[in-house]
């Protein structure tokens, strides 16, 4: 039996479980057969930038997810601190306590988040 052209394409798909030998069995071949393709197709190279391509990819999603949480919370703490300027401007300065503590809150949770989004931005950049 020939060796589809394919057979690369199945051995990456193996994932853990990649072997030449479970190649040579699915296609019913000789193990040697397909280390000779192997070879000549580089397969090891091409896996090797496949798999750095796709870590690539996962890093950049987290990278998005991360921001995108930063972003939210961001919007979350100006509602709260919307509201705590609001609340503490109709109240007497004896009364107004809670609010205070809310805005600290958000002021200090705000702070964290930007530094937090500055010091991953140059890590990214080094």
């Amino acid at each position: 039996m020939k060796l589809p052209e394919d057979a690369f394409e199945y051995y990456v798909s193996l994932g853990s479980k990649r072997s030449y030998r479970a190649v040579a069995e699915h296609f019913g071949v000789e193990k040697r057969t397909i280390t000779a393709r192997a070879v000549r197709e580089k397969w090891q190279d091409r896996l090797a930038r496949i798999q750095e391509r796709a870590r690539e990819k996962v890093e950049d999603r987290m990278a998005d997810t991360i921001a995108e949480m930063h972003e939210r919370h961001l919007r979350v703490l100006q509602v709260i601190l919307g509201r705590g300027l609001e609340t503490l401007q109709s109240m007497p300065l004896t009364s107004a306590w809670e609010a205070i503590k809310a805005l600290d809150l958000a002021m200090r949770r705000e702070a964290e988040i930007r530094s937090q989004a500055r010091s991953d931005s140059a890590q990214e950049d080094s």
